[in-house]
């Protein structure tokens, strides 16, 4: 299972079309930061996500992201969130044509999350009270997954200052990144010849690679977009 840098494209430039369409008709959105959406869509689908799951209080343009990115690699989201805000939530996944994606639960996440097993993909919103033992509830998949620890705020520590290693051969890899409100992305996987059959590669003295442009038609308007899409910075691309 290794990196797909078509998978990241397309799910980037998805989920930056769905999240403008959805502010531009509804407005009612603050959108974090330009490219952090995008860039959890990126992430999950280039590592060829199939199983995802979100942690929030409501529908979000992260919510999309992953939905978006989900699609791209025939997987689902699962996303946890309470139930009074169930039926906007709803409606904002049908609205963006992803339905058939995403599979809401209103159950308190504390409780539902230990019936996940084997999660490729995770996303959690830490101003959630509860964050930290949500991160440890988690339980992911041990060859390859990541966990994105969003909205933090000060001293709070993301996955990386909470995890237990269980496994000594299970390498923890905790990065903090400057876009959204404050995000670390936590990856995990098999520290052994196993990644070298996933294309995992330390990181030092690597060569930083350089953003890409990717153009993209717009059928409705006739107009063609040119996109700026980051590069991810992963230990396995």
């Amino acid at each position: 299972m290794e990196w797909s840098a078509t998978f990241a494209t397309m799910a980037y430039l998805d989920a930056l079309q769905l999240c403008s369409n959805h502010k531009r008709q509804h407005g009612s959105w603050r959108v974090q930061q330009q490219g952090s959406n995008e860039f959890v869509s990126a992430l999950a689908a280039g590592m060829k996500a199939k199983f995802i799951v979100q942690v929030t209080s409501r529908a979000s343009p992260s919510t999309i992201a992953l939905a978006a990115a989900a699609r791209q690699t025939g997987g689902r989201l699962v996303c946890i969130l309470p139930e009074p805000v169930l039926d906007e939530s709803k409606e904002v996944i049908r609205n963006s044509g992803l339905k058939d994606q995403v599979e809401f639960r209103t159950e308190d996440p504390t409780k539902i999350l230990p019936y996940y097993e084997n999660i490729d993909f995770s996303l959690v919103d830490c101003k959630d009270e509860n964050y930290a033992r949500l991160l440890n509830l988690l339980d992911v998949n041990p060859t390859r997954s990541v966990v994105v620890a969003n909205n933090l705020v000060g001293n709070t520590k993301g996955l990386g200052g909470y995890v237990r290693r269980k496994d000594e051969k299970v390498a923890v890899r905790s990065l903090q990144h400057p876009i959204g409100k404050g995000m670390e992305v936590t990856m995990l996987c098999k520290n052994d010849e196993t990644d070298k059959r996933l294309g995992v590669r330390e990181h030092r003295g690597r060569k930083r690679s350089k953003s890409k442009w990717v153009a993209k038609f717009d059928e409705k308007s006739g107009e063609e977009h040119i996109f700026r899409v980051p590069h991810i910075d992963l230990l396995w691309n």
